[in-house]
């Protein structure tokens, strides 16, 4: 690589990194030992995307509240590999010591039927993280996804992790990643109103922390 075309490529990282909203640090992310180590040391928001849904099944929001239904005949909810998957997910939390003093969902069914088969706490809904479908009824677009960015930049209580079950579209556009459905990214708040992303774990590697994501 010439020196122009190394210019040109500093050039383009340093402006992709200003492109980052100001809430965000950037990615300085942790795999294997090193991400379970800082899990249990506790300090990070861990964001869910509800687990592997029906795809056979469609959202039909009408009007306000439709969201909050059950039927699959209106709104997508979990496969039954998901909330196989959210349990094995939930055991291996508990069975590796990572502490959980909260768990949010947004009131989707598939969202809090992700938070309760993981079983690591009651479960509080949240509009903080809606998705962003309906964001219409929630003040629009931004609005939403500032309200998502102020949670993940919220610290949980001291010695523990935030659990947060919301959906793949409010995490694509609020933060630097776009998780996979039961898939878990991980971000590390300031209290100042920034966070950091570090890392992220899918369901499948759950049962082997210590062999990296």
């Amino acid at each position: 690589m010439n020196r122009w075309n190394r210019r040109v490529g500093f050039l383009i990282m340093l402006l992709g990194l200003l492109a980052l909203p100001l809430s965000i640090h950037a990615l300085q992310t942790l795999t294997g030992q090193a991400l379970l180590e800082a899990l249990q040391e506790g300090g990070y928001n861990l964001y869910f995307r509800h687990e592997a849904t029906d795809w056979s099944q469609q959202d039909v929001v009408r009007q306000r509240d439709d969201w909050l239904s059950c039927d699959g005949t209106k709104i997508r909810q979990l496969s039954e590999q998901g909330r196989q998957r959210a349990k094995r997910t939930g055991e291996a939390m508990r069975s590796l010591n990572i502490p959980v003093s909260e768990v949010l969902a947004s009131p989707y069914c598939r969202t809090m039927d992700t938070a309760r088969q993981l079983n690591l706490g009651d479960v509080q809904t949240t509009i903080e993280v809606i998705n962003l479908r309906v964001a219409e009824y929630f003040g629009g677009r931004e609005t939403v996804i500032a309200s998502a960015r102020k949670l993940l930049a919220r610290p949980p209580a001291d010695g523990s992790n935030r659990i947060i079950v919301a959906h793949g579209n409010v995490a694509r556009e609020a933060t630097p990643v776009y998780p996979g459905e039961g898939e878990v990214v991980i971000f590390k708040p300031d209290g100042k109103g920034h966070f950091t992303f570090v890392g992220r774990i899918s369901p499948e590697r759950w049962a082997q922390p210590r062999q990296g994501n």
